[in-house]
């Protein structure tokens, strides 16, 4: 018998209903072992995942997690400059060569200290454990922590849950925000903002907390500093012209410097703007300064010594990339989508759009946030928190969706024109709760433009990169499913839920392995990737976190009539 064929039968009612699912995991977390230590006990893809938090999980205090093999030979670990350096810390190096070194200054905001303030990149120090997307990984990463912890309280791993969420909050405390992850070339850099969902999550969790400890208290710290985070979120320079809407920006310039997995990046951009002069908006400019340089130089591996990482700009054939480009290539890379076709070729201009990712997500921080005041007895706070909600709302009706396509939309604010590029990202609103009943069956309704056999495409354009057609991903199939469910379009939800879990099953059987995306069309692990990141990483996180709870979504029969 093949190991597919092991794998449990699940039969439910596609017609069955059931409150929020983050609602119900929140409430009920503590009956999480139940199901997976009894319908799913001999479920091979479940007794994987469980082992896989132990095998993703990284700590500060252990030689093998701070070895810093990405982007030196000599690993460097950064501590902040308003901590001492513990005892434990310093030892390090004399363990495993670690150098440990303070920051050059203390962080009050994301960007305060740049890559070029350091000699060298490096690890940033985070106090308690946590769980990397996959093996290749050592540091936490911002967005993909919310799914992994909601999978962790899922598992019963209470207290790795709640450590990710204060190493979440240290980041805010000592490095200015919740960053992209904890590496000092990330500094200038946050992703889609899930902190106050994962806050939720945990503080609604009473097995987060010792029994002695004060939750409420706990809440407390943890808003102020969601408030000192959000401040960030919403400064001038992030604002989408004058919708009133947020982008996605990185405080830095020029090439990004994390390129050890694909060094030829801006080059191979280089070279398929070349191939395609009529699809290039001006991102390719001549660069008489470089002529000697070609293709094979691989340029933009290149860095500048003594600069933290800082890289030299790609050239092919006296071809350069112009500085706006760089910029919308690093926020692209906030915006956790890279690389895909989603906001122009390569995502040159991603910081001239108001995404519809990233307003959702504030407008359920911004509901979030009010909650929270409530719960502390702020009803100032709440009100206001409601007020910034309310108009943020508005905005997303006014530019965002559009009722021709029955999709929510990104809008280009430079241009001042909607997006025509149809993303996956429209079902967002469904998740942070901001769509009406009518926006919503008008989505359910164009299900089909990203459904495939396999789950949902990210995009409609097969353009060669990973977050665009035939690739799908754990966390929006996610988002969408609960996004429908919440909605009222169970079977909807469901059908989406057993497409993708499937798909990892098929491919858990063939090399008993997770991984971080997936082709839905071919329903196979095996991806092409023209550019970017071409590697299919094994772990992985946050579909290992989206595949259990997209399983219990599948076996609770709660709310069947």
């Amino acid at each position: 018998m093949s190991l597919l064929e092991q794998m449990p039968s699940i039969i439910v009612d596609p017609q069955a209903g059931r409150p929020p699912l983050t609602t119900e995991l929140q409430s009920h977390s503590g009956a999480a072992s139940e199901w997976l230590g009894g319908q799913l006990a001999n479920h091979p893809v479940v007794k994987y995942i469980l082992q896989s938090w132990n095998t993703l999980t990284r700590s500060m205090s252990e030689d093998s997690s701070i070895t810093d093999v990405k982007v030196a030979p000599n690993s460097i670990l950064y501590f902040p400059a308003d901590l001492p350096l513990t005892n434990e810390v310093a030892e390090l190096y004399d363990r495993s060569h670690v150098q440990v070194r303070s920051l050059p200054r203390i962080i009050e905001q994301m960007g305060d200290v740049k890559i070029h303030d350091l000699p060298a990149p490096g690890l940033l120090y985070l106090p308690n454990p946590y769980v990397v997307p996959g093996g290749r990984f050592n540091e936490m990463y911002g967005w993909d922590s919310y799914f992994i912890v909601l999978g962790l309280i899922c598992s019963s791993r209470f207290s790795l849950a709640r450590g990710m969420v204060d190493n979440m909050l240290f980041e805010i405390r000592h490095y200015g925000a919740v960053l992209n992850a904890n590496r000092t070339y990330f500094l200038t850099r946050t992703q889609p903002p899930f902190l106050t969902a994962t806050i939720l999550a945990v503080y609604e969790c009473s097995q987060c907390f010792d029994p002695r400890e004060s939750r409420l208290e706990w809440l407390q710290s943890a808003y102020r500093l969601a408030a000192k985070y959000y401040a960030a979120l919403v400064q001038p320079h992030r604002s989408a012209g004058a919708t009133g809407l947020a982008r996605y920006f990185d405080m830095d310039s020029g090439p990004i410097p994390e390129l050890a997995d694909d060094s030829a990046y801006f080059e191979d951009v280089i070279e398929w703007l070349l191939a395609h002069p009529q699809q290039d908006p001006g991102f390719l400019v001549k660069a008489p300064a470089c002529p000697g340089k070609t293709y094979s130089d691989h340029s933009s591996t290149a860095i500048h010594p003594g600069t933290g990482g800082r890289r030299e700009p790609a050239c092919v054939r006296g071809n350069s990339l112009t500085d706006d480009f760089y910029l919308g290539d690093r926020a692209m890379r906030e915006s956790g989508f890279d690389s895909c076709f989603r906001f122009g070729p390569f995502c040159g201009r991603t910081h001239h759009y108001a995404p519809v990712c990233l307003n959702s997500l504030l407008f359920r921080y911004e509901r979030d946030m009010a909650t929270f005041a409530a719960k502390l007895d702020l009803a100032g706070e709440a009100q206001q928190w409601n007020d910034r909600a309310d108009h943020r709302a508005a905005a997303i009706q006014k530019y965002l969706w559009r009722a021709d396509e029955g999709l929510f939309q990104d809008y280009d604010f430079v241009r001042g024109q909607p997006s025509p590029y149809s993303y996956l990202s429209a079902y967002y609103p469904l998740w942070a709760g901001l769509a009406t009943t009518q926006q919503a069956a008008a989505l359910r309704q164009n299900l089909h433009q990203f459904e495939r056999s396999g789950g949902l495409s990210m995009s409609t354009l097969a353009t060669g990169m990973q977050w665009d057609e035939p690739f799908g991903w754990a966390p929006c199939n996610f988002i969408a499913a609960e996004g429908l469910r919440a909605y009222g379009y169970l079977a909807e939800a469901r059908r989406i839920s057993r497409a993708f879990i499937t798909t990892v099953d098929i491919n858990f059987a063939s090399d008993a392995t997770v991984r971080e995306k997936y082709d839905v069309v071919r329903r196979d692990a095996e991806i092409q990737v023209t550019a970017g990141y071409k590697e299919n990483v094994i772990g992985f996180g946050w579909t290992n976190a989206v595949y259990l709870l997209m399983q219990k979504l599948l076996l609770d029969n709660s709310d069947q009539k």
